[in-house]
């Protein structure tokens, strides 16, 4: 090959390369057309299953399987009312004012209602043993509120014992107070939802 076709050649090279990765370009810039991708990694390297590395040292066992307790919430549109569930329980807990008027212990037929729906699902659950906890906001004395929180469990609790009318069902009543809040005693908001009843048993039944 002569040097002048050797140069043209090249030269010849040289502008289709160029033509070529002007259109690559474009290729990329034109939203009409996909765009280009490199290609794709090489697969990955395989692992050998026979590794002693990948192996247990010998006289070592594996930890007991163990299930996750996994928690279910849900709560009413209006916030009135919230459900747990847990593997192993199931906790409702009720806005004092749906319950009880301001600084009372008396339940109405409504909030009767209420606590008779969770007496069914106890039922349901074959539980015999029961928590009802009360709860109240940091408002007042911290004597005012362990009282009331009390008074107010014992109403519901009562409530669930008439209900069920199951000697075999035994019952942890107590008045927590302020204590254990579950939301921002700051606000309004958040102090009506720590002004609660909680009605916890254990789950058997999906």
């Amino acid at each position: 090959m002569t040097p002048t076709r050797l140069t043209f050649t090249l030269a010849a090279a040289t502008l289709l390369l160029a033509a070529a990765q002007a259109q690559a370009h474009a290729d990329d810039t034109d939203p009409s057309r996909p765009p280009v991708t490199e290609p794709s990694a090489a697969a990955p390297v395989k692992v050998d299953p026979t590794d002693p590395d990948l192996k247990l040292p010998e006289g070592a066992t594996l930890a007991a399987p163990k299930v996750l307790d996994i928690k279910s919430v849900v709560e009413d549109q209006s916030g009135d009312e919230r459900r747990e569930d847990t593997n192993a329980d199931v906790t409702f807990a009720l806005q004092a004012e749906v319950l009880f008027g301001k600084d009372s212990s008396t339940l109405g037929d409504e909030a009767k209602a209420r606590i008779s729906a969770i007496a069914q699902e106890i039922k349901k659950q074959h539980a015999t043993q029961v928590r009802v906890f009360g709860f109240t906001d940091d408002l007042g004395s911290s004597a005012h509120g362990d009282l009331l929180s009390k008074q107010r469990a014992n109403a519901v609790q009562a409530v669930l014992d008439q209900d069920l009318n199951d000697p075999n069902v035994t019952f942890e009543v107590r008045g927590y107070g302020e204590q254990f809040p579950i939301a921002d005693n700051s606000t309004e908001e958040g102090r009506r939802k720590n002004r609660r009843v909680e009605v916890t048993f254990p789950r058997t039944q999906d």
